[in-house]
């Protein structure tokens, strides 16, 4: 006997049970980022490799160890993307979308990474990606937070906390690269094997170690925002500022530094507190030279990527879940010719109230399983079309959540019957 096959580890199915709770995320997304004059866009899932290495850095845990990457059958190394900022830039630059041009855009989609599977962590998850190119801030930052803020609010999530922070500028986090370098020297014991790899090449991600005894002394290294030039210290000054004018709560994480290479000056994390372990609902921070970077002409940018499956389950948690999509109508077949002019009068009342839902018994059944799946629908109304009624131009109309017998309605006045019956159940 076969056996059967089973979905790929760290990735998961979306069912129909949980499509609305999606559905409801993405819609919520959808109308912020499009009420603050954001604009979709779609790029490929396969980028090439270098483009990833490029603009995340090679030092970094993505890179080195989390890319599904692969030669394709013409020699090109090509990757499934892991974040959509990169892919995004590129789309910018490759399409002459610059050039002056001041960018706001989103896209949403699958990302890919192969990480250890946990709870909030898969390697296919879905990301809502909101870049802002060619604003130098802060006032873009401060909308971009406010937008997210925003976000929340309308799904109705209060248990989220803002962490910020300052990277500085490249030149300025060079002299602090050299401290953190010859702090952690100082502690080579406590370091594995990747903190003294990185120790050269990138020693801030030694901030990020989820490695204990690297974790004890990561406390007591030097902090970044001690360190930063004075325009960098300007720019968050008016970011704290700006988000105490509006109201919104933060508070300063100096060891906040994302997982990124590419990312300046503001970093910020919202965090999900409610279940005790911190887990990064969504994250972002301004990335000024990473299209330079990467071929462009030198632009400031900001983004941030929203992970959909830790919003669904916080959601899930809170109870903030919408009530399932359900047909305004059921409609029962009775009887051979009922059975085949049943579709075609299901479609004329599509064409004539295309704001409701039409949901016709399908695959047969006696009159009592037909009535059975009509009430498993939670439809409202149902409608009997049968033999006998057809033959004296009627269709049966019977509520299913109310002790109200059966009525009949000329089928050449069945849209009007149809609405005048679900506003008498309040389905108006």
């Amino acid at each position: 006997m076969s056996r059967n096959i089973q979905p790929v580890t760290g990735m998961k199915d979306v069912l129909q049970s949980d499509r609305g709770l999606w559905q409801h995320v993405e819609g919520c997304a959808r109308a912020v980022m499009d009420a603050y004059g954001y604009e979709e866009i779609r790029v490929p899932v396969v980028e090439h490799t270098e483009l990833f290495k490029r603009a995340i850095g090679e030092y970094t845990d993505v890179v080195e160890k989390e890319m599904y990457t692969f030669t394709d059958q013409g020699g090109d190394s090509l990757t499934l993307r892991p974040e959509a900022t990169a892919g995004i830039v590129r789309a910018a630059i490759s399409n002459g979308l610059l050039r002056g041009a001041r960018l706001k855009l989103w896209c949403q989609g699958p990302m890919f990474r192969h990480e250890k599977p946990q709870k909030g962590r898969f390697r296919q998850f879905n990301q809502v990606d909101l870049e802002a190119i060619g604003f130098a801030g802060p006032d873009v930052d401060i909308e971009i937070i406010a937008l997210t803020a925003r976000l929340w609010k309308l799904l109705g999530l209060t248990r989220v906390r803002l962490q910020i922070n300052s990277l500085g500028t490249p030149e300025s986090r060079k002299a602090y690269r050299e401290l953190l370098q010859n702090y952690f020297r100082q502690h080579l014991d406590a370091l594995d094997e990747d903190g003294r790899r990185r120790l050269e090449g990138n020693p801030l991600r030694i901030l990020d170690s989820k490695h204990p005894p690297t974790q004890a002394i990561v406390g007591n290294a030097p902090v970044l925002t001690d360190h930063l030039d004075a325009e960098s210290r300007e720019h968050f000054a008016q970011l704290r500022a700006g988000l105490d004018e509006l109201g919104i709560a933060y508070s300063v994480n100096p060891r906040l530094v994302r997982g990124l290479d590419y990312y300046s000056r503001t970093v910020f994390e919202w965090i999900n507190e409610s279940s005790g372990a911190q887990n990064a609902v969504c994250s972002g921070g301004r990335y000024d030279g990473l299209i330079a970077q990467l071929g462009g002409e030198q632009t400031p940018a900001i983004g941030f990527a929203m992970g959909m499956e830790r919003v669904v389950a916080l959601l899930m948690q809170a109870g903030q879940i919408p009530a399932a999509a359900k047909p305004d109508v059921y409609v029962v077949l009775n009887g051979d010719r009922a059975s085949a002019m049943g579709l075609g009068l299901v479609e004329r009342l599509r064409n004539e109230l295309p704001q409701r839902r039409f949901e016709i018994n399908l695959g047969g059944g006696n009159f009592k399983t037909q009535f059975r799946r009509a009430d498993r629908s939670a439809a409202p109304l149902a409608l009997i079309v049968g033999d006998d009624e057809l033959a004296r131009g009627v269709v049966g109309m019977k509520p299913l959540r109310q002790e109200t017998g059966q009525t009949e309605c000329p089928i050449e006045q069945l849209a009007q019957g149809i609405e005048a019956a679900l506003a008498s159940l309040g389905c108006a």
